[in-house]
């Protein structure tokens, strides 16, 4: 029997999933998620990006949620906290990320009504991401209620090299207070 079980992670708590984040991040890029790394990404890329990960949540501008099943970290997915006084109702998506042998189990849907409660919780009424245009995560947020505002030319390059526009999405929780 899996007991899948949503955590929020604290910058206290960070080292004990530390290892499962970073064994996820690298399982996800090898699987051609366009995350902001190369096909090339290793563990020691991979550890310093989540050492400034650390750092976010200990300056308190990221929030970071796992979701963990018998002890392993199956997926993942960070909320970046707008920090300008101007934008203390926005927070981007980022980073969502479901192991390989894990998906098509409706762990991503269960993150990001994770992510969606704790911007609540916060006051982060509109929430924004982009992703790769074309990409089937186009359906997945837009399933969820995201709304496509439009797409951006050659934005990056994904894993394996080729440059590709980037979809940009929004969701409003609720009003501004």
């Amino acid at each position: 029997m899996n007991s899948e079980q949503v955590l929020q992670v604290t910058a206290q708590s960070f080292a004990q999933y530390r290892d499962g984040l970073i064994a996820l991040l690298v399982d996800a890029v090898h699987y051609g998620a366009s995350v902001g790394f190369m096909d090339d990404l290793d563990h020691p890329q991979a550890s310093h990006y989540f050492n400034e990960v650390h750092a976010q949540l200990e300056q308190g501008s990221l929030l970071l949620w796992v979701l963990i099943e018998d002890g392993q970290v199956l997926a993942s997915v960070q909320l970046a906290l707008c920090q300008k006084r101007n934008g203390l109702n926005r927070a981007e998506v980022q980073k969502l990320l479901v192991l390989n042998e894990a998906r098509r189990r409706g762990l991503g849907q269960i993150m990001i009504h994770a992510l969606e409660q704790g911007a609540r919780e916060l006051k982060r009424g509109l929430l924004h991401l982009d992703t790769e245009a074309g990409s089937p995560a186009e359906n997945f947020y837009s399933a969820l209620g995201y709304t496509r505002v439009g797409e951006l030319p050659n934005y990056c390059r994904s894993p394996d090299g080729h440059y590709s526009p980037t979809a940009i999405y929004y969701k409003t929780l609720g009003e501004p207070q």
